[in-house]
C-alpha cells in the first residue's frame, strides 16, 4: 500500500508512480493499492496490479496554506474524512509493506489511525518512510520535524527510511540532524530513472514537423500552479534571439495552471514563430528527450528525468513556501550539472541568453549521478522483508 503525499504539484505522485510500475515489472503476485488525492490520478496509465483509491483533493498553494481544493468542506472535516479512507483501505487491503511518501504521520496527522492500526492489529507489515532528496531548508525542517514529532514517528513506527538522492550532493541525515538511532535507518538508493511511455524522440519530432537541424527547447513548469511567469519570460525572450537563431518551443503549461493563464500563452505564442503550446503529457520524458534543451523550475522529478537524458537545463527554481527547489538548483548547478537563474532576477533577456548558452556549452559535471533509484528501493523492499530489522526503543 503506497500513501502519495499530494497538496502541491505532480512530483510525489509521478515519483511514487514511477516505483509502482518498477515493482510490478518482475513476475510475482504483487498487488499495489495507491492512496492520494491528486486530482491528476485518472490522467495515468496504470500497470496490471495497480489500482487506487482517490481522496478528497487539499491544495497547499504558494502561501502554504492547506484548504481543500474543490469541495466546500472545511479543513478538519475534509482531514478526518481522508484519514478515515487510508484506514479503511489498509483493514481491507491488508498490506505486507506501507510505503509513504514524505510524511511520517501525513498530511496533518492523517495517517496516525492507519499506522496505529497496522501496529495492533497487523504487526507483520513494513513500514517505509519514502525521502526525496531535499525536503526545505535545515533550518526550517529540522524544527519543523521537533514540532511534529517526526524524528519519534520513525522510530515508533518505521523500520526504514528511503532517500531518493545522493549523500554526496545532500546528506539528508547530516543536515537535518537525525539522531542516531534515526540516521542508522536510513539507506540512500540514488535519483530514479524513469522509462518513457508513447513516442520516443525521433517519432516525436516527426509528430512535431521539427527538422532534423533544427534545435528545440521544452519548456515545463511542472504542475504550472506557479508557472506563468517563468512562461511568460520565456516567450518574452524570444524576441532577443539574433534573426539568424532559429529555435523551435515547446511549452507545456502545466495541468495546475488557471486557464486564464493558459489562454494568455496560448495569445503571446500565436505572436512568436516556432513555438507550439500543449497543457500537458503522460509522455513528459519522451518529451523532454526530443529537445537539445530544457527551461524548467527545480523540481525533483523534472531535473533528474532531464539530466538521466544529457539534457542541458535552465533552472529558475520556486523559492515559496519551500526551500527545496532553490537548495537543489544550488547543489546541482555547483557540480555543474545545470545553469539556475533566482528568480528574483528573472528576465527575458537573461533566461535567453542562458538558453543560447546551455545550447552551446560543452561543461563536464564535476559529479555523476546515481540513477538507479528504481532497482535500490526494489531490494531494500525485498530484503526488509526476508529481513526484517529490530526495531530500537522510541526516543524519550
Amino acid at each position: 500500500m503506497v500513501y502519495s503525499h499530494d497538496a502541491f504539484g505532480l512530483g510525489n505522485l509521478r515519483r511514487m508512480l514511477s516505483i509502482c510500475e518498477y515493482l510490478l515489472k518482475n513476475p510475482s503476485n504483487l498487488s499495489i493499492l495507491l492512496v492520494s488525492g491528486s486530482p491528476m490520478l485518472q490522467a495515468f496509465r496504470l500497470p496490471k496490479g495497480l489500482d487506487y483509491i482517490k481522496l478528497p483533493c487539499l491544495n497547499r498553494g504558494e502561501s502554504g496554506t492547506l484548504a481543500a481544493k474543490y469541495l466546500g468542506t472545511e479543513l478538519e472535516e475534509t482531514l478526518r474524512w481522508r484519514s478515515h479512507l487510508i484506514h479503511s483501505a489498509a483493514l481491507h487491503f491488508k498490506p505486507d509493506v506501507l510505503l509513504v511518501d514524505k510524511k511520517p504521520y501525513g498530511i496533518q496527522q492523517e495517517l496516525t489511525a492507519t499506522l496505529q492500526y497496522l501496529d495492533a492489529h497487523l504487526p507483520e507489515t513494513k513500514k517505509v518512510l519514502l525521502l526525496r532528496d531535499i525536503l526545505d531548508s535545515p533550518v526550517k525542517t529540522i524544527r519543523e520535524w521537533k514540532q511534529l514529532g517526526y524524528y519519534e514517528a520513525i522510530q515508533s513506527w518505521y523500520d526504514q527510511v528511503l532517500v531518493v538522492g545522493m549523500a554526496e550532493l545532500f546528506d539528508v541525515a547530516q543536515e537535518y540532524q537525525f539522531p542516531l538511532p534515526v540516521a542508522k535507518q536510513v539507506r540512500y538508493c540514488g535519483y530514479i530513472r524513469k522509462s518513457a511511455h508513447g513516442l520516443n524522440r525521433s517519432e516525436l519530432r516527426w509528430f512535431l514537423r521539427i527538422k532534423p537541424s533544427e534545435k528545440v527547447v521544452l519548456v515545463t513548469p511542472g504542475g504550472g500552479e506557479d508557472g506563468y511567469p517563468l512562461v511568460k519570460a520565456y516567450l518574452a525572450g524570444l524576441k532577443h534571439l539574433p534573426s539568424q537563431v532559429k529555435l523551435r518551443s515547446v511549452i507545456l503549461c502545466g495541468p495546475e495552471m488557471p486557464l486564464s493563464q493558459q489562454q494568455d500563452i496560448q495569445k503571446q505564442a500565436l505572436q512568436c514563430p516556432g513555438v507550439d503550446v500543449q497543457v500537458f503529457t503522460d509522455n513528459l520524458l519522451g518529451y523532454l528527450d526530443a529537445a537539445d534543451a530544457v527551461v524548467s523550475m527545480g523540481g525533483y522529478n523534472t531535473l533528474t528525468e532531464v539530466l538521466s537524458l544529457k539534457k542541458r537545463t535552465v533552472v529558475v527554481p520556486r523559492i515559496t513556501p519551500s526551500q527545496e527547489q532553490l537548495i537543489r538548483a544550488e547543489r546541482f548547478m555547483r557540480k555543474g550539472l545545470i545553469r539556475a537563474i533566482h528568480p528574483d532576477h528573472l528576465q527575458p533577456k537573461t533566461l535567453m541568453q542562458a538558453v543560447m548558452a546551455q545550447l552551446g556549452d560543452r561543461v563536464t559535471p564535476s559529479l555523476e549521478l546515481d540513477f538507479n533509484g528504481l532497482p535500490n528501493i526494489a531490494d531494500q523492499l525485498s530484503n526488509l522483508l526476508v529481513y526484517p530489522p529490530d526495531r530500537e526503543p522510541a526516543l524519550a
